[in-house]
């Protein structure tokens, strides 16, 4: 397994309307690295968003869609997303303010 750096852990937040619902109850959804696990997506939310507290992190793997391209199959890549609360006493993360 390679040697993850905590700026690595997260690609990018997920921006849908279901993600956008659960930011009322402080969670937050992000795109993360294929082989980050729970303790790692925790760390990383609290270093790189100052004032943050990490009540518990659900992660799940999700496979590649099957595409096609005239006749020929192939699947996008796989991804994982984390679904991280934060406790009641922790600052909103500011990335997800205005939308």
């Amino acid at each position: 397994m390679a040697d993850i750096k905590y700026y690595d852990v997260i690609l990018k937040p997920v921006i849908t309307e279901k993600s956008m619902d659960a930011m009322s109850d402080k969670k937050y959804t992000f795109l993360v690295h294929p082989e980050a696990n729970k303790a790692q997506i925790k760390e990383a939310v609290e270093k790189m968003f100052e004032g943050t507290k990490v009540k518990s992190v659900n992660t799940m793997n999700m496979n590649g869609k099957k595409k096609r391209r005239g006749m020929v199959y192939g699947r996008t890549a796989k991804t994982k997303k984390a679904i991280v609360a934060l406790t009641e006493d922790s600052k909103d993360i500011e990335i997800f303010e205005g939308l």
